[in-house]
């Protein structure tokens, strides 16, 4: 018998990655989902299944679940990967896009969750995967709404992995660097959209525009989408998976960085990467 796994957020970059390599797979049935069938309709013919889902939907996710469990019985693991970045300063943003950001990448990763969990006990076995990012761990000027949501998967991550043991449900974290998808297009927009006119911020804004071009060009500093998906197909076979996996050798340099550093001195290495807000 095969292991259902649903993927969220699929019609692209690491979820598209992760639901071609999972379903090469003979020992999972992969069902491969995104708002919109038409987006993810080449990952048929790769073995997965199709099914519609919005995260920001309680009837979508409900039904995208009742799916999996009229077929198998339960969700066997659940791959949380729809995500986006909202970016900006903390003044300029609004709140609407902030707010619609955390439904995408907390509330709907929670609610999924939620929703998967009563199939996994009463199994008395799960795996839940859930992609977070290096910015979960730092913050770097101009994506402080996408930091915070992030260190939400963070923190909710780490109290499910524990509460979650007793019913040998396995919960990893995977922490992703750059990677080069239309994530830093998205995120590149909304730092666009943010800024108004002779905003004070400027200068700022076009610093943090102009790095993370750069950063997303960088093959020393970024990597493909198939480097996660790799992280997340070990997190989801492995007998002993790890609580986290930090994914490319730049975001491990930075993550342990900002830890030795601590607060003060990462401050100046921002200043001399981003210069000052006016």
């Amino acid at each position: 018998m095969t292991i259902p796994v649903l993927v969220t957020g699929t019609s692209s970059g690491i979820g598209r990655a992760a639901a071609e390599r999972l379903a090469r797979r003979t020992d999972l049935t992969v069902y491969a989902t995104a708002r919109r069938l038409d987006s993810i309709q080449s990952l048929a013919p790769a073995g997965a299944r199709l099914l519609e889902l919005d995260v920001t939907d309680e009837d979508s996710m409900r039904k995208a679940v009742a799916s999996v469990e009229a077929e198998h019985g339960r969700v066997g693991a659940l791959v949380n990967n729809a995500g986006y970045g909202e970016y900006g300063t903390i003044e300029e943003t609004g709140l609407d896009g902030v707010r619609r950001q955390f439904e995408t990448n907390v509330f709907g990763l929670a609610r999924l969750t939620q929703l998967v969990l009563p199939g996994m006990r009463a199994a008395g076995s799960g795996r839940i995967v859930n992609v977070g990012s290096m910015g979960g761990r730092m913050v770097f000027p101009g994506g402080g709404y996408y930091h915070a949501s992030k260190y939400a998967v963070e923190a909710l991550t780490d109290a499910l992995r524990f509460e979650t043991a007793p019913f040998n449900i396995k919960v990893s974290l995977i922490e992703p660097g750059l990677i080069r998808t239309a994530f830093g297009d998205t995120a590149a927009h909304t730092l666009a959209e943010s800024s108004r006119h002779g905003s004070p911020y400027s200068r700022l804004n076009a610093a943090v525009d102009e790095q993370m071009a750069a950063s997303y060009r960088s093959r020393l500093l970024s990597a493909g989408p198939e480097a996660v998906a790799k992280a997340i197909e070990r997190a989801l076979t492995a007998t002993h998976p790890r609580t986290r996996y930090v994914v490319t050798p730049a975001a491990k340099a930075l993550v342990h960085t900002r830890r030795l550093l601590g607060g003060r001195v990462f401050d100046s290495y921002l200043r001399m990467q981003f210069g000052g807000a006016r």
